[in-house]
């Protein structure tokens, strides 16, 4: 952690969890003036399913607090829904609504924890914010894997700007969950064994095809082959597929060969799911839009690094271009299962822990 903590304030965003919390409990032990918040996110509180697994429910706000209590930091609730109803909500209707695929999660990092939140910090008089998050940021400003690969988070920070980086702090990037687990323990913290959070916190009972349906409204429309262009089913609302899916496409018509058979592209304007052999989903060039350079200036040549363009997915050699606002990696094989709206990031390999490079959001794939 920082060596200018005595005296620096800084903000804990404690979302009610184990990291959260022991991240603000290791920002007092390093000298740090910490006060505790916990983000209300929900317009009508009583939308919040009691018992979700997600990350802003009643108990875990309550959860917060007691946890704040037991580090001995002054606490408070900040009103965040209407900036979390328009920044993530809406741009996740929106996103599906266009046929692509958004991850709430990150939007929410850039917009909520690290914009709205953080400036409004910054104009209290705080210096930084401090979360749970497993990501390393060292002096030298560059945003790190977490050593437990298991539970690394920069994927999901890397939409983040160097200055909002330069006002971060994450004290959980050199740990190990089952190690912060322990320690929560033995601090008496009662979150010490609390299940992580996986759902969408905005989608109660994990149903995103029907959360979805009762926004944009029921659609009627045709799944068609690629290959023979004939409609091998109908759905409800072409919102309610991703590219590289299999399942639940309810097809009427098995494929010729036997074989099985994803969704390979989305089509809003004439409404229409596309599926296809698994073959036809490997792409070797990404297109992103809206490019954040982490590590510094944006690169005026050829970047040979790794991208990884899924939250949870296997990382593939590649060589990056940034120009006129966008983002290419030209990937050394192919891979399949890329969505328009998904992140592409770039990593260079490092002994002292991947260093992320730089992120955009996924626009255009080319086989």
């Amino acid at each position: 952690m920082r060596s200018r903590a005595r005296g620096t304030r800084v903000l804990a965003a404690m979302s009610g969890g184990v990291d959260s919390a022991v991240a603000a409990a290791r920002a007092v032990d390093a000298g740090y003036d910490v006060t505790g918040v916990h983000l209300a996110l929900a317009r009508n509180p009583q939308t919040y399913r009691s018992g979700a697994r997600g990350c802003c429910t009643l108990e875990d706000a309550r959860d917060a607090r007691r946890a704040a209590d037991v580090i001995g930091i002054p606490f408070y609730v900040w009103d965040m829904a209407d900036e979390f109803h328009a920044s993530v909500v809406d741009d996740f209707v929106a996103e599906y609504a266009a046929g692509r695929t958004p991850n709430p999660c990150l939007r929410c990092n850039e917009k909520i924890k690290f914009a709205a939140v953080l400036d409004r910090a910054i104009a209290l008089g705080f210096d930084a914010v401090v979360t749970g998050h497993h990501a390393r940021l060292g002096p030298d400003g560059l945003l790190r894997r977490s050593v437990d690969m298991g539970k690394d988070q920069s994927y999901v920070l890397a939409v983040l700007t160097r200055e909002q980086l330069a006002h971060s702090i994450f004290p959980l990037g050199d740990s190990f969950k089952t190690g912060v687990r322990a320690e929560a323990a033995e601090r008496g913290l009662a979150v010490a064994e609390k299940p992580d959070s996986h759902d969408i916190c905005f989608i109660a009972d994990g149903d995103t095809r029907g959360f979805l349906a009762k926004r944009l409204g029921e659609a009627p429309g045709d799944i068609v082959d690629a290959a023979s262009g004939d409609v091998v089913g109908s759905h409800a609302g072409a919102f309610g597929f991703t590219v590289g899916q299999r399942k639940g496409l309810n097809l009427t018509r098995p494929s010729a060969d036997g074989r099985p058979r994803y969704v390979l592209s989305i089509t809003p304007v004439t409404n229409t799911v596309t599926v296809g052999p698994g073959e036809a989903l490997e792409v070797s060039t990404v297109a992103a839009e809206r490019p954040v350079w982490t590590a510094g200036s944006l690169p005026s040549t050829p970047t040979e690094c790794e991208v990884q363009i899924r939250a949870h997915g296997e990382t593939v050699p590649a060589v990056v271009t940034v120009a006129d606002g966008q983002m290419t990696a030209t990937l050394r094989w192919p891979v399949r299962g890329v969505a328009a709206g998904q992140a592409l990031v770039a990593y260079r390999p490092d002994p002292a822990g991947d260093i992320v490079l730089g992120s955009a959001t996924v626009s255009l794939t080319r086989s």
